[in-house]
């Protein structure tokens, strides 16, 4: 039976941290569906095709790390898609709280998906996509935090032509 993992987040940009969340638990599960949400609630800078499209090509070559989008209820999707476990990062205590709530509802939800929390490298700690959006829209360079490709959208994003 393959141990198949979700990795949800509107990715709005990914960053290197989500990245990095997403190539460890690569190396735990044989799949890992980075699952892009479609939030209404959000008003993200990419549309849902954009961020799909952008980490498509950010985790290209990872055989066992595939792309969706998904909406709707996370633990519902997980059944569909046959997960055992829903994969979170954690970069400091302070999104314990929060995450420690949501895994709790998921396991009332669906007992029988584990929620994994992972740490990303800890120069990645500090880094979020609200930090990283910020830093472009004021003119900044963020090429240390996300992959090139999303540099670039990024860049064609802040001159209006994407």
């Amino acid at each position: 039976m393959k141990r198949i993992a979700l990795y949800p987040g509107t990715f709005d940009p990914v960053t290197l941290g989500h990245l990095d969340v997403a190539y460890r638990a690569a190396e735990i599960f044989d799949k890992v569906i980075i699952s892009v949400a479609i939030d209404s609630t959000k008003r993200p800078m990419f549309s849902v095709e954009d961020r799909v499209e952008m980490i498509e090509g950010a985790v290209k070559g990872h055989r066992n790390l595939v792309v969706e989008r998904f909406e709707g209820l996370l633990v519902e999707y997980a059944k569909k898609k046959k997960a055992t476990a829903i994969v979170r990062g954690l970069r400091a205590v302070s999104d314990f709280e929060f995450e420690f709530q949501m895994a709790l509802m998921n396991r009332k939800l669906a007992d029988k998906i584990a929620t994994v929390f992972l740490m990303p490298h800890e120069k990645y700690t500090y880094l979020n996509s609200t930090i990283v959006r910020e830093i472009s829209r004021l003119g900044g360079d963020v090429s240390e935090f996300v992959p090139p490709n999303v540099r670039k959208a990024m860049a064609l994003k802040r001159k209006g032509n994407r």
